[in-house]
């Protein structure tokens, strides 16, 4: 069995909801950024996503979530590690995410709580933002070092 990661296609939405769904994450939003998303396929079924929202020289990384069948096989660090070299790559200053179960998963990818209040403003447009996200999520943030 080979576990394929990929960017995400128009036909995977219905997949991706489906898994947001199963664990409780949020899917407002997501058919607006899907071409910034991963998937996990395995033998033809989506078992993992990830994604980025873009707003100017940050992005909000969202909606990391995997099957249960494949959990602890490192598919969503391998999923984040991807996202936050294209960020990079792509001369983003900052990633941000809002989380309320997964605080502690996170710092492995260099990402440090800070203060909601903190977040750039630009961000606030997010569905994640607006309310898709409970006020009582940990907010963090990861720096990204500028490229020459």
């Amino acid at each position: 069995m080979m576990l394929t990661l990929r960017p995400a296609r128009p036909a995977d939405l219905g997949a991706v909801e489906a898994l947001l769904a199963a664990a409780g994450l949020p899917r407002q939003g997501v058919a607006d950024h899907l071409p910034q998303f991963l998937v996990a396929e395995l033998e033809g079924v989506l078992v993992a996503a990830a994604g980025l929202e873009l707003y100017g020289m940050s992005a909000l990384l969202r909606s990391v979530v995997v099957n249960e069948s494949q959990k602890g096989k490192g598919v969503g660090a391998e999923m984040v590690q991807r996202l936050v070299e294209r960020a990079g790559a792509n001369g983003l200053e900052a990633l941000f995410l809002l989380t309320t179960t997964a605080a502690d998963y996170f710092p492995r990818f260099g990402f440090v709580r800070i203060d909601r209040a903190t977040l750039p403003l630009e961000l606030h447009a997010s569905e994640e933002l607006r309310g898709a996200c409970p006020a009582s999520a940990v907010v963090m943030r990861r720096l990204l070092a500028h490229r020459p």
